[in-house]
């Protein structure tokens, strides 16, 4: 959720007071005084065009459509969450800065790979590049061009990395984008990964990858 919503208020200045743009923001979280706080702050400050909701995420339907999904530091699986939600949306384009990698750290396995894994720090920076390359090149699958890159300096944060989705506005061949997904999750011995599950329960990807698309992707040998 967008919390006490530090980022949403600031996006909301970069947009309107610096770039002289009319906007249309909605920040989701689940606590109701969070919320009422949030939308009380926007009032005193006159931010025209943002308010908060109250609400899951995963069943929020924008009553219009989607320009840009922001999500910042979501813990874990989250930063799945909010990624599926943003593809789901349609959203043109998507940033978001992952924090957390609890999932692929505990199931990550191959004996190729025990010179890394035997050291703690070690297996845990191997799970944060594998998570991200994997969303990314799932992001690619469902119709998005995408970049990682640095965002900020280290000296603010060690989470610096920002995932940077635009979509295609025309379908491209990724046949050979799947195999390579496939191909580094058996290589890292992943059976499962939530991204990949969350996007195969959407009828539609983006109009540009079905679902039986995606369970090619698990079966290619």
């Amino acid at each position: 959720g967008c919390g006490k919503s530090y980022l949403t208020f600031a996006l909301h200045h970069l947009l309107t007071v610096i770039h002289e743009r009319q906007v249309a923001i909605i920040g989701l979280d689940l606590k109701t005084d969070v919320v009422k706080h949030c939308n009380s702050v926007g009032e005193k400050l006159g931010c025209v065009g943002l308010r908060f909701v109250a609400g899951d995420m995963t069943s929020y339907s924008p009553a219009d459509g989607v320009d840009l999904s922001v999500s910042l530091h979501a813990c874990d699986t989250a930063t799945d969450v909010a990624l599926a939600r943003a593809v789901a949306w349609q959203a043109s384009v998507i940033l978001s800065v992952p924090c957390c990698h609890h999932e692929l750290a505990a199931s990550i396995s191959h004996s190729a790979l025990a010179p890394v894994q035997r050291f703690g720090i070690l297996h845990e920076r191997l799970a944060e590049t594998a998570t991200d390359g994997l969303r990314a090149t799932l992001l690619e699958l469902a119709g998005y061009r995408t970049q990682v890159l640095e965002f900020i300096s280290l000296e603010h944060t060690p989470k610096n990395l920002l995932i940077r989705a635009t979509r295609r506005p025309i379908p491209v061949d990724t046949s050979a984008l799947a195999v390579e997904y496939a191909a580094a999750k058996r290589l890292l011995g992943i059976e499962s990964f939530e991204l990949e599950r969350l996007l195969s329960a959407l009828p539609v990807i983006n109009d540009k990858l079905s679902v039986g698309d995606l369970a090619t992707t698990r079966s290619v040998e």
